[in-house]
């Protein structure tokens, strides 16, 4: 078993390093690497803006690096009448310990349908969401929310950018025999579906994946994979990957 980890950033290089623990070959390939987002310069009066009660929404690592940090920039502090969430649990820790306030997370399925279940996304009336995520993303919650009430802002955080070279990057994992791969994101998954040259896809459908929900096992079907081949965490963190990957 050879696996390429696609998840960005330091949690995919240390779920590479708890492979290699177990003496499994694992190669770190982030498929895009992230920079500022154009509404930044926003975010300290979009925050000051909301109402006492109204809910912050951070979709990612990436979202509370780049909103701590203009936040911190300005000398504007998070506030504490708000109501802070994360779609899963190592978000939500991460940004606990950034903004020193409370998040809460779905426990169960740790993606934008359990967080939609919380208690405290029912009624949403006279509420308003502010979201903190990339230039794109899922529409499920900011559509959900708004049906629910809700006034939804969306506040690009940061930005995806794709390396020129990845197309050459993907072939050279074909070539030193990558045979499972793990997708943490619907738009990974995309992402190196079109980047994966034509020639190479029979290889790429013939990969096992390792996919966080349901939701990204489906998309993976529509792709071209067969069923069997897909395996599905429904937890993000890498000890639920790591497990499911050694015991196979």
């Amino acid at each position: 078993m050879n696996v390429l980890v696609t998840r960005p950033d330091q949690r995919g290089q240390q779920l590479v390093e708890l492979l290699a623990e177990k003496q499994i070959f694992a190669l770190h390939q982030p498929l895009f690497s992230v920079a500022s987002g154009k509404d930044l310069p926003q975010l300290p009066s979009a925050i000051a803006r909301l109402n006492r009660g109204d809910y912050v929404f951070a979709v990612s690592k990436n979202a509370v690096d780049f909103a701590y940090e203009t936040l911190k920039e300005t000398g504007f502090h998070w506030r504490s009448d708000l109501h802070y969430f994360a779609v899963g649990q190592g978000t939500a820790q991460y940004f606990c310990a950034q903004i020193e306030q409370k998040v809460i997370y779905p426990i169960e399925s740790e993606n934008s349908e359990g967080l939609l279940e919380l208690p405290q996304m029912q009624d949403l009336s006279d509420k308003n969401v502010l979201i903190l995520r990339a230039d794109s993303g899922r529409e499920l919650f900011p559509e959900q929310a708004q049906l629910r009430g809700a006034q939804v802002h969306i506040l690009e955080c940061y930005q995806r950018i794709i390396a020129s070279d990845l197309p050459e990057q993907i072939s050279l994992a074909k070539r030193i025999g990558i045979d499972v791969i793990v997708i943490t994101s619907g738009e990974i998954l995309l992402t190196l579906f079109e980047q994966t040259a034509e020639s190479e896809r029979n290889w790429l459908f013939e990969c096992r994946l390792v996919v966080v929900g349901q939701r990204i096992a489906k998309l993976a079907i529509k792709l071209g994979w067969k069923p069997e081949n897909i395996q599905i965490s429904e937890k993000a963190d890498n000890q639920s990957l790591l497990k499911l990957l050694i015991n196979h």
